[in-house]
């Protein structure tokens, strides 16, 4: 099992429930002005928190998924039975025909573990698209400052039966974080793993650069903000021309 299967394995009966905070409306306005009408296909396609939404706007969304415990929970969504889902690694399976949109949400590029990796994803994107088409990607922007001697504990929920702790440990060398989700209940600990590597948004336009894309745009945001020196995060818009 690779760590990309494992992680679906074990997060899928929980990943709706800890992301329930995430609002997708932003992402999906933005999305479904990129596809222009146009076929859209999204590598890592989950849970379908960003597809099924996308789908429900009138784009005809695809998906590349390597969990099928994850697509599991997606068929079992309103919609979900319609998509199209080829179950496999998006650094290297392929779904047919071109799409005028490639999009990959929430930092989940970064579930790749080496660069050697993400760089395979970013051409197998670019595989997909259309001549005129565009690979979207949300990400956050690394801050080693966030680790104290290279480890961190985050606290993200307190109730009266339980607290959410995020630990994690930061390897500035091989751009790697590895995290334990913690969830403490009455009833005893539940452990979810987490493990990344982070690329920075110029290694992400060299990537690209070496598919053959040149980035177009970059937001601060799903609503197009201005991307500056302090933005947390960036989606970044590819298209065809690089070199």
């Amino acid at each position: 099992m690779t760590e990309a299967s494992r992680y679906g394995e074990v997060w899928a009966p929980i990943y709706d429930e800890i992301h329930a905070f995430l609002d997708p409306t932003a992402a999906v306005e933005a999305l479904a002005g990129l596809a222009r009408g146009g076929r859209a296909l999204e590598l890592g396609i989950g849970t379908g928190r960003v597809a099924l939404p996308l789908a429900a706007r009138g784009i005809e969304v695809h998906g590349i998924e390597i969990s099928e415990p994850m697509v599991a929970r997606l068929r079992g969504k309103a919609g979900g039975a319609a998509i199209p889902i080829v179950i496999g690694d998006f650094t290297e399976a392929r779904a047919d025909g071109e799409f005028a949109l490639v999009y990959v949400v929430f930092s989940s590029l970064f579930g790749v573990l080496t660069q050697a990796g993400q760089v395979a994803a970013v051409r197998n994107a670019t595989a997909h698209l259309a001549p005129d088409g565009v690979f979207v990607v949300e990400a956050f922007v690394p801050d080693p400052t966030r680790f104290d001697r290279q480890q961190r504990v985050q606290v993200n929920r307190i109730e009266s039966a339980r607290v959410d702790v995020l630990v994690s440990r930061h390897d500035p060398v091989a751009q790697h974080v590895t995290s334990q989700h913690v969830v403490v209940r009455l009833g005893g600990i539940e452990l979810y793993p987490v493990e990344i590597r982070y690329a920075w948004p110029s290694e992400l336009d060299l990537m690209a650069q070496l598919a053959g894309l040149r980035l177009r745009e970059r937001w601060a945001d799903w609503r197009g903000a201005p991307f500056t020196a302090t933005s947390p995060m960036h989606v970044s818009i590819y298209e065809r021309g690089g070199s």
